[in-house]
């Protein structure tokens, strides 16, 4: 990422969510767009749409990688919209392009999500998700957001 481009954050979570992960993530996506960075999604309904409609109404960008071949079913909040034609697959593409992951509640497409960026070297920072080694687990999505973005720092400098 070349110096003072803008970090890209994944934020994954389940599509039949809880309220207090809608809350969350809307509040997560919001701080990401104040921070002028990118939020990376799977572009549809639940923590997805909740955190993309936050970084939007804070002046953000999202982008959503779609599992099908269409944009139109991205969320109404979502900037570019991505259609990968792979399904649940696309997850792998969600992770590989963000520096660092915000995992909000979840079931097991956030498992896997979770799984492949532990795998790839990307920190993961939770708010009430899978309890596991590698998933540093936050308070709140001020703590979530402030430790994405210095994993996201860390990173780009590190490959300088």
């Amino acid at each position: 990422m070349p110096a003072g481009a803008a970090p890209y954050v994944a934020v994954i979570g389940a599509s039949q969510a809880t309220p207090r992960d809608l809350a969350d993530a809307e509040a997560v996506g919001r701080l990401l767009g104040e921070a002028g960075a990118v939020l990376v999604c799977g572009g549809r309904g639940g923590v997805m749409a909740a955190a993309s409609r936050g970084a939007a109404q804070a002046g953000g960008t999202v982008v959503g990688m779609l599992p099908g071949d269409g944009r139109d079913d991205a969320n109404e909040w979502v900037t570019v919209a991505i259609p990968t034609g792979l399904g649940e697959l696309r997850n792998g593409l969600i992770i590989r392009s963000a520096d660092a992951v915000v995992a909000v509640g979840g079931a097991y497409g956030t498992l896997s999500e979770i799984a492949l960026a532990l795998q790839a070297g990307r920190t993961v920072q939770g708010l009430h998700t899978w309890e596991i080694a590698g998933v540093d687990a936050v308070g709140s999505p001020q703590a979530a957001v402030a430790a994405a973005l210095a994993a996201a720092r860390r990173r780009t400098a590190e490959q300088g």
